[in-house]
């Protein structure tokens, strides 16, 4: 293993080295050209076929076969989505919603009933959250599941079309069993969003009597993912298959809970369900990194035009115009992959907490995991789209695989969150504290929140706390003074944006609240924009400092060139915002000037190490299953002897 590998395969190493040797080949590979009944019974079929430790199935407890490693099973998803994203995703459906949701809200009992038979894939499962009308806002499902203390049983009913379950992984063809979100009624009281564990179909496949399911069809990608629609007409669910590890009903419908506020039992629930977030922004981050290894590769044996007094074409890596678009996004691609790295760990440091959760880090991990599945997932679907065009026309061939990856990344921008929601609930972490937000998605309008709490952001530091703190103290106060690759001054420069749009928002927040005080949605509503902004900016600073921490984690020829790497991302994110920088004084024109010209020097200097680059993300030639990398080092080899031939050497 190369330093540059070791260094992005980080903490869970061992895990994706496995996952190269356990899944080798093309038997798990995606296949082009399917059809939807073809990629379907493939990927049930190899759903079986999956080690699941180290695997997907390695955050599961010992007892059960697991290694209780949650760190270790989002790595394997990351390396899963190399393969085939349908199939990391109907994995993540098994094992990480549905059976996660099993590990995280139930008790003892079922987790000894249920879960062997679930990490075996014996007993294949749905996670029934979102509906026809309500996706972000969980916390309004109308889904209804009401007590009886008589028959103690649970009836369980949709009450109209828009309350159906809907685009539920595994409904339409393979799931058995599903973990139902429904509004728990008892007494004539509702105590808010609970899940039950709900058979809907026999051992035959046919849906159970009152379960009616439904198929979502073709979709743009995804095709192997059998995502399906489920509602119910007054289905009786025994007692004990309410998951209540926060909130128990007893015999007589009494409903008890640790927690008493439901807002904020609701909102712990759902944050221990956060690795699902988590896994979705890795996954389009190692779809990115397929993306780039097969336009980079491109890049280098294509060739195009001739320069003038020369014979041979010039390769299109060699045009500052595709390193534009490459190189920067893979310095963006490399800086994601130590932020998700931090934010890894910090899930795993959490989840595998002894005693109490500290409710201010999953509040903390909760926001990152949010802002970060945007940054990622954004980022993933333009620069596959980037890479598609990079290889003209074949890149637009199924066989060369950037299509398919386009199709089954695109709907992770709102897959686990929609992304500008998920933005927002960020800014609202940073306005009110972890502490007071409870990671809701409320969309700013109720009355839970008001401007009156929003206060003086403080800033707290993601990884290598004290080395970043050192790295700005040492930037001298005049800019022109500053090298335009100095750390600390990029620090501050991230740092810097994100204090001043956090401010200007609390001031506009506040007089807004002044002049419409009766009107909490247009106070929020009229600053939306700006309030995208600082959560964009927040994400940005995340990452730069996982970067940076990153670095000082690596040595030798690996720290020079990471670094290098850094100063590409750090310099493109600032000449992005330029506008920003020259409007609020922060850079001069003759500034801003010099950052597009140090960005050129960059990838002048990064050119010849673009194979590396690639190279290090270790994706097997098998995986990325791409007939453009065969074909073209071939061609060339012709095309060069040709080219002999008419010089006459």
């Amino acid at each position: 293993m190369t330093g540059l590998q070791d260094a992005l395969d980080g903490r869970w190493a061992h895990v994706r080295q496995e996952a190269r040797k356990q899944l080798a080949g093309s038997h798990f590979v995606a296949v082009p050209g399917e059809t939807i009944e073809q990629a379907r019974a493939r990927i049930s079929r190899l759903i079986t076929e999956l080690p699941t430790d180290p695997g997907v199935g390695a955050a599961f407890p010992k007892e059960y076969g697991g290694s209780a490693d949650p760190g270790g099973s989002v790595a394997a998803a990351e390396m899963l989505a190399q393969l085939d994203l349908s199939l990391m995703v109907k994995a993540g459906v098994q094992w990480g919603l549905f059976g996660g949701a099993v590990v995280a809200l139930g008790n003892e009992q079922h987790h000894a009933t249920y879960l062997p038979d679930i990490i075996a894939a014996k007993l294949m499962g749905c996670f029934a959250m979102t509906e026809t009308g309500h996706g972000s806002d969980v916390q309004q499902l109308r889904t209804l599941c009401e007590y009886d203390p008589v028959t103690e049983t649970f009836d369980l009913h949709t009450p109209h079309e828009s309350a159906r379950k809907d685009y539920i992984g595994n409904a339409a063809r393979d799931g058995r069993i599903a973990v139902v979100f429904a509004q728990l009624i008892t007494g004539g009281k509702s105590y808010g969003v609970h899940a039950w564990l709900v058979p809907i179909r026999d051992e035959q496949g046919n849906p159970l009597p009152g379960v009616t399911i439904g198929d979502d069809g073709h979709k743009a990608g995804l095709l192997g993912v059998d995502n399906g629609r489920i509602s119910f007409d007054h289905v009786s669910v025994p007692r004990a298959q309410l998951l209540d590890r926060y909130g128990q009903v007893a015999a007589d419908g009494t409903y008890t809970s640790s927690i008493e506020n439901d807002t904020r039992r609701f909102f712990t629930m759902l944050g221990t369900l956060v690795r699902g977030r988590i896994v979705v922004g890795g996954s389009s981050s190692a779809a990115t990194k397929s993306a780039l290894t097969i336009a980079v590769r491109y890049g280098e044996s294509r060739r195009q035009f001739t320069a003038p007094g020369e014979t041979r074409e010039i390769t299109l890596n060699d045009y500052l115009a595709h390193q534009r678009i490459l190189l920067t996004a893979l310095a963006h691609t490399y800086a994601l992959t130590f932020a998700q790295e931090e934010l890894t760990v910090a899930l795993h440091e959490v989840q595998t907490a002894i005693g109490d959760v500290d409710e201010h880090r999953q509040r903390e991990l909760e926001s990152r995991a949010a802002g970060l599945k945007a940054v990622q997932t954004w980022h993933a679907t333009r620069t596959i789209q980037a890479c598609r065009e990079a290889c003209g026309g074949a890149g637009y061939l199924a066989e060369n695989r950037l299509a398919g990856l386009k199709a089954d990344t695109d709907v992770f921008t709102t897959f686990e969150g929609d992304n500008t929601v998920l933005l927002q609930l960020v800014a609202k972490g940073l306005l009110t504290g972890y502490r007071d937000a409870f990671g809701s998605l409320d969309g700013w309008g109720r009355a839970a929140f008001v401007a009156e709490q929003v206060r003086e952001m403080v800033l707290e530091r993601t990884a290598a706390r004290s080395l970043i703190q050192r790295l700005v103290d040492a930037v001298p106060g005049r800019d022109e003074e500053v090298a335009l690759t100095d750390r600390g001054w990029h620090l501050r420069m991230f740092e810097d944006r994100e204090k001043h749009l956090l401010d200007g928002v609390i001031r506009r927040l506040r007089k807004g609240a002044a002049q419409k005080k009766d009107r909490p949605f247009d106070i929020f509503n009229d600053v939306q924009d700006h309030v995208l902004d600082v959560a964009l900016a927040h994400v940005d600073r995340v990452v730069l400092e996982a970067f940076v921490a990153g670095i000082d984690r690596a040595s030798g020829d690996t720290k020079t060139l990471l670094s290098k790497i850094c100063d590409l991302y750090a310099l493109t994110t600032i000449e992005a915002h330029k506008g920003w920088f020259l409007e609020h004084g922060r850079i001069t024109p003759a500034r801003s000037k010099a950052v597009t010209g140090k960005v050129n020097d960059l990838l002048k200097q990064l050119r010849p190490r673009m194979g590396e680059l690639v190279d290090a993300f270790a994706i097997p030639d098998e995986w990325l299953n791409s007939a453009i990398l065969r074909e073209e080092v071939g061609r060339q080899e012709s095309m060069a002897a040709h080219d002999d031939l008419l010089s006459g050497r």
